[in-house]
């Protein structure tokens, strides 16, 4: 079973920036198209930023051009680089598979991005 762990949440303030990380277990995180997801209070999880397993990515138009993910292969790890955060980026962001059967979800990880 791959487990997701996710990490580098926290509190910031509008205009900041954070650098979330998503730990895989399992190889087949290398051949699967990752995506970060989110899910603030109220609303339903929605796919922010995704990246293929080639590395061709693809944004919501609410984050492009502030985030960027990425991803290393070889440490089974993807990432999402958020600059100029704003209030509404606030949520417990998840990392998953973008097609096919879903892993286990994480437990996440809680940005807060308030003054």
């Amino acid at each position: 079973q791959v487990q997701l762990v996710e990490s580098g949440g926290g509190l910031v303030q509008p205009g900041g920036s954070l650098r979330l990380s998503c730990a895989a277990s399992g190889s087949i995180f290398s051949i699967s198209d990752m995506g970060w997801y989110r899910q603030a209070p109220g609303k339903q999880r929605e796919l922010v930023a995704s990246i293929a397993s080639g590395g061709r990515t693809n944004y919501v138009d609410s984050v492009k051009g502030r985030f960027t993910i990425s991803r290393d292969n070889a440490k089974n790890t993807l990432y999402l680089q958020m600059n100029s955060l704003k209030p509404e980026d606030t949520a417990v962001y998840y990392c998953n598979k973008v097609f096919g059967v879903l892993l286990r979800w994480g437990q996440g990880t809680q940005v807060t991005v308030s003054s």
